[in-house]
């Protein structure tokens, strides 16, 4: 092969890996994704408590040549917290949908779209804990995802302090939108990628008034 031409498909080949961008999720552990399994209410009752104004769901989504950043600005629920125990505990979360939020507004409104989140259609998304193990680091929480009108059960891992009756929830992880109907493919030459990686970071604020 002559030297020019050998170069030129160097080159290309150099330029074709550069223009594709890293996956944010591929280091993310995989969420475990199972039919939806039924909520089983608590053996010994707890305090109910809210999230703090501070905490946050976001994600990262990205496609052959880059990523973006998003979340949901309204969202609400509590941490049922039973003695001080995170495994006998549970957490639920009602999120808007139509708060989602991206680092672009087109990109925003093309997400609220039925392309994607559809949610005019699917206006609330939730979260409701099945179980919570502790595992070898921290612990697995458990429980059904109901999104973009499709159910499933995901598991995924965490890391849950409690101190002085404040709850704080961290977990990152990665879940297919596929799984969730949600299967908008991209342009053909820069195709949307199936995982998305999730970050939760959940603060309890104060506890839930008993209805009367």
């Amino acid at each position: 092969m002559h030297k020019g031409t050998a170069f030129l498909f160097g080159l290309i080949a150099i330029l074709a890996v550069a223009g594709c961008a890293a996956d944010p999720a591929a280091d993310k552990p995989d969420a475990q994704v199972s039919e939806a399994q039924p909520v089983t209410e608590p053996a010994s009752s707890g305090t109910p408590l809210a999230f703090s104004q501070d905490s946050t769901i976001t994600w990262v989504g990205s496609k052959v040549t880059g990523s973006h950043n998003g979340g949901f600005q309204v969202f609400e629920g509590e941490i049922n917290l039973v003695n001080d125990d995170p495994t006998a505990s549970s957490v639920s979360v009602a999120i808007d949908a139509t708060s989602l939020w991206a680092d672009n507004d087109k990109l925003t409104g093309h997400l609220r779209s039925p392309d994607f989140f559809a949610v005019e259609t699917y206006p609330t998304a939730t979260f409701t804990s099945t179980a919570i193990e502790a595992a070898e680091s921290g612990y697995t929480v458990t429980g059904n995802l109901d999104l973009h009108g499709v159910e499933k059960s995901i598991r995924f891992p965490a890391e849950i302090e409690i101190a002085d009756g404040n709850v704080t929830i961290l977990a990152s992880f990665a879940i297919k939108r596929f799984d969730f109907g949600i299967e908008y493919p991209g342009v053909k030459d820069d195709l949307i990628r199936d995982e998305v990686a999730i970050t939760l970071d959940l603060r309890s604020a104060a506890a839930v008034a008993a209805v009367p």
